[in-house]
């Protein structure tokens, strides 16, 4: 049963709470937009597949193809909300820290009283 519960587990659930440190402006909206359009999914049950999933769903929705871009940010303008790096995306931050920090979220036990009734 208690298996049963933890395949439940959203996705969105690893996105709570947001990191206190970002790489540039636009990595907040970023991080909302992923946990958005990863809401209504279930966690997969390995970090290979959650790493995948995160990494696809990223390079879908900045348009980007994060180990083949060689620079370190890129301007989307969907992602601009003010500020002088408004916009900006910074990839070494999504790929050294923010996307390992969810795969690393996904692989932790959950807290049963947390987890959604079925």
């Amino acid at each position: 049963m208690a298996h049963d519960r933890a395949a439940a587990a959203k996705m969105s659930e690893l996105f709570d709470p947001a990191p206190a440190r970002w790489g540039l402006r636009g990595d907040p909206h970023v991080w909302q937009a992923l946990r958005d359009a990863l809401s209504g999914t279930d966690v997969p049950p390995s970090a290979e597949a959650v790493a995948g999933l995160l990494r696809a769903t990223f390079e879908e929705l900045v348009e980007v193809d994060l180990h083949g871009e060689p620079a370190p940010h890129v301007y989307r303008e969907r992602y601009a909300h003010g500020g002088m790096s408004g916009g900006m995306v910074h990839l070494d931050t999504w790929r050294q820290t923010l996307l390992p920090l969810l795969v690393e979220r996904a692989g932790r036990p959950r807290d049963p009283r947390t987890l959604p009734a079925r």
